[in-house]
Parts: structure tokens; sequence; C-alpha cells
């Protein structure tokens, strides 16, 4: 049976990939919305570059997908209140 290895990734090549913190990604892959890392060895854990590949493309499209995200009403707030259009 030969199987084609699948590629991996350490952190600093997923750190180029997707700029977040180390604490955002594991929070992200606790909460079960980032791929989760597997260990290589004892002291080396990698990532399965597919997935991450993946977890790109799908946040891209729901990018794409959804219409310019909708922010609270400025003109509702009491502390710093809009100006007028004229």
């Amino acid at each position: 049976m030969n199987t084609p290895m699948k590629r991996t990734i350490r952190r600093d090549e997923l750190r180029k990939m997707v700029p977040l913190a180390d604490s955002t990604i594991y929070e992200m892959e606790r909460r079960g919305e980032f791929p989760k890392r597997f260990p290589l060895t004892a002291r080396c854990v990698v990532w399965d570059y597919d997935e991450v590949v993946a977890w790109i493309q799908a946040r891209k499209e729901a990018a794409n997908d959804a219409d310019k995200v909708q922010g609270p009403d400025v003109h509702q707030r009491k502390t710093r209140p809009t100006k007028k259009a004229a």
C-alpha cells in the first residue's frame, strides 16, 4: 500500500499563512473552529497543510458571500453623537 504523504507545516509556516496570535489559534482549535495540530514527535507539533488551506478558503468564501458586515447603528449611541448630514 503506497499512500501519498500529506504535507505538514510547523508553527513558523503557519504564522506566515495565518497572521493570528498563538493564543487565538489555540482557542480556535479548542472550540473546533480551526484545524487541530498533531504531534509529530514529543517536541514538534504540526498542522495538515491541506486542512489549513481549506480553512483559509472557507473564510474567504464566507467573507465574499456575506454582504457588508452590519455594524451597530452609530446614530443611537449615547456618547460621541454623529453630526447630521447637511
